[in-house]
């Protein structure tokens, strides 16, 4: 997972861009605050001071022998606070020091994981577009980039090894599972049906933080750390930062953004928050199996999106004063012919039978279509060819060549076959992690 983000440039106090109170005695799911978008976009400023705790020197765990040190731990606390620009409190560095010392053990063990690549070999150049690409994303050059780091105590050869690792994490996964994470059109059809039957349905732009209970001590540890996280961030840590730190969930690495979610396909814990938040709110914690989230209200819309459909015919001519007889000979006929066709062929097919009439619709909404073809091009699977169809100006057999929702926002087929990649990718690189650590040695001193 990527630990920067681009408007934290090692600030290790964040301003009060967003000021809000705490609702601290609000149940669970509802809001705590409301944030200000623009705090994200927001340049942070560089730390007057460190900040201020101390940890014994000495070794403080080993993973299959190699050591985590007690100034390994503080180096990497500080980059979680600078990162996440969480203001560090006696109440909160308990979880930072939890969240620090869980990023070193799985940082050792990709680290010895690559070591098993002898051509797996990350070059200075690559950390250094790794480093000009944070510079960039916060508006600075990487000198400057890194002098704020220095002067929030992160020694940047420190810095430099992290990113090496992460780099090489996600060339290693990324080449190890690639087959795995292709998905089927298939797949991608499944998702865009399920996309077009929730199309009428309220949908909400969700930012999310999940802190899984296995990962921070339980679900108590979860709670307390969740609930330190909601008043750091209604006091003034922006939200995607602290989501690219502390969140477990795959969309942590883009910020926490969750995209569009369709009323009732959430859990039920959650799906009540979202039925209370409104605009620009932060939840309480959120407990469900497992851990903690934190649900973030980014918008909100009454599910206005439209169905699109994009159909092909074959069709005999009949005018509505045609005898039954007339009627069942051209049925029989499409009906025949009906198991050879597809929407590759059907347009060839019609022009070489005399009596046929075959045209490609093109893409339309399904609302719009003559009531005879909506039912078809509702529930007919993408790729298959109708029974026939009786309307004023024939008998018609349709094929349903495509299917998608559109209006605002709506994703491609392109955009949630990626989407979809990458949700494979996030889940195989997690087990690959869990196998990981199954089968190492972690000692805490």
């Amino acid at each position: 997972m990527r630990i920067t983000t681009g408007v934290a440039m090692a600030a290790l106090v964040a301003g009060s861009a967003i000021a809000q109170t705490t609702a601290q005695s609000a149940p669970a799911g509802q809001a705590a605050g409301t944030l200000d978008p623009a705090a994200e976009q927001a340049p942070a400023t560089a730390p007057s001071t460190q900040p201020e705790f101390t940890l014994a020197d000495g070794i403080v765990a080993t993973v299959n022998d190699q050591v985590i040190t007690g100034f390994d731990l503080r180096q990497r606390m500080l980059s979680v606070i600078a990162m996440s620009q969480v203001q560090p409190t006696e109440e909160n560095l308990p979880a930072i020091q939890q969240q620090a010392l869980q990023a070193l053990i799985e940082e050792r063990l990709q680290a010895q994981e690559i070591a098993n690549y002898e051509t797996l070999v990350i070059s200075d150049e690559e950390v250094n577009a790794e480093i000009a690409a944070m510079a960039q994303q916060a508006g600075t050059t990487p000198e400057q980039y890194l002098s704020f780091l220095e002067q929030g105590g992160i020694r940047p050869q420190a810095m430099r090894e992290q990113l090496r690792t992460e780099i090489g994490w996600r060339e290693l996964v990324g080449g190890r599972f690639n087959s795995r994470s292709r998905v089927s059109r298939a797949q991608v059809d499944q998702a865009l049906r399920q996309l077009t039957e929730a199309a009428s349905k309220p949908q909400y732009l969700i930012g999310e933080v999940y802190l899984e209970a296995n990962r921070v001590g339980g679900q108590q540890a979860a709670m307390n750390g969740a609930e330190q996280l909601v008043a750091q961030m209604v006091q003034g840590a922006p939200f995607q930062a602290v989501a690219r730190q502390f969140s477990a969930a795959p969309s942590a690495a883009r910020g926490g953004d969750a995209g569009w979610v369709v009323q009732g396909t959430v859990q039920p814990a959650l799906q009540a928050a979202l039925d209370t938040l409104q605009v620009g709110q932060l939840s309480r914690p959120i407990p469900v199996e497992g851990g903690v989230y934190i649900i973030y209200m980014r918008d909100k819309r009454a599910g206005a999106a439209t169905s699109l459909v994009t159909l092909k015919q074959v069709m005999v001519e009949l005018p509505e004063t045609a005898t039954e007889a007339q009627v069942t000979a051209a049925t029989q006929r499409l009906e025949a012919l009906r198991p050879t066709l597809t929407c590759d062929n059907m347009l060839q097919r019609a022009t070489s039978e005399a009596g046929l009439l075959g045209s490609d619709l093109g893409e339309s909404d399904v609302a719009n279509l003559a009531p005879q073809f909506q039912q078809v091009a509702r529930s007919a699977e993408v790729n298959t060819v109708s029974n026939p169809v009786r309307t004023p100006l024939g008998i018609h057999l349709l094929a349903v060549c495509g299917r998608r929702v559109g209006g605002v926002d709506v994703p491609t087929y392109q955009e949630v076959e990626g989407r979809l990649r990458n949700q494979n990718l996030a889940m195989l690189a997690r087990r690959y992690i869990r196998d990981l650590r199954a089968d190492a040695l972690i000692e805490m001193k």
